[in-house]
């Protein structure tokens, strides 16, 4: 009698163990392009200039214990390249050619493999990671360093991270027959809240 309740109990205890075990593995998450923000800054011979991205799709998968970022199985980012928008026109259709817009619809990010995840709280990680950026068809290996704030069903990725548009065979734009031309290095900033 004995030995039959402890084998129930040592089942139920196994079972227990096994669903919550697939409660904290490969959890899926979304973009959600409306609260997600990306912003490529830059400078030229005249002034700054800044393009916001109106675009963005992307889609994670992570492990957690005990509502904490333990693990990130895959992170994949993009962004359609002409919903980046200065606020004119003639600088748009410049930064579309020189990214190729017809060829090269969007600007991708994906993950390689994730270095470190530093915890601070349960609620707060800081993730080193390596992975492709496609720009332009041009595929290059970056690191990437950026901050994650768990939120119940939310998880927000910010960051930022400098390129030099040159390594992507981007020819900086320039506009008014060569007169206004842009520096080559651009900094690419990124707050993207994915949800559930």
């Amino acid at each position: 009698m004995n030995t039959t309740k402890n084998f129930w109990l040592v089942l139920g205890s196994f079972l227990v163990m096994i669903f919550s075990t697939q409660v904290t593995m490969g959890q899926s998450y979304n973009i959600n392009s409306s609260a997600s923000d990306l912003k490529v800054e830059g400078t030229s011979n005249i002034h700054d200039w800044e393009l916001s991205a109106k675009e963005l799709h992307g889609t994670m998968k992570v492990e957690m214990e005990g509502g904490q970022l333990v693990k990130i199985d895959q992170l994949d980012f993009a962004v359609v390249a002409e919903s980046l928008k200065s606020g004119k026109s003639g600088m748009d259709k410049n930064t579309y050619k020189a990214l190729n817009t017809d060829d090269h619809k969007r600007i991708t990010y994906r993950l390689e493999k994730v270095n470190n995840i530093d915890c601070t709280s349960t609620s707060s990680c800081k993730v080193s990671t390596s992975g492709y950026l496609t720009i332009a068809g041009t595929k290059k290996l970056v690191d990437l360093v950026f901050d994650a704030k768990v939120n119940g069903d939310k998880i927000v990725l910010s960051g930022s991270k400098k390129i030099k548009m040159t390594d992507f065979k981007v020819d900086p734009p320039t506009a008014m027959f060569g007169t206004i031309t842009t520096g080559d290095d651009v900094n690419i900033k990124f707050q993207a809240a994915f949800s559930k």
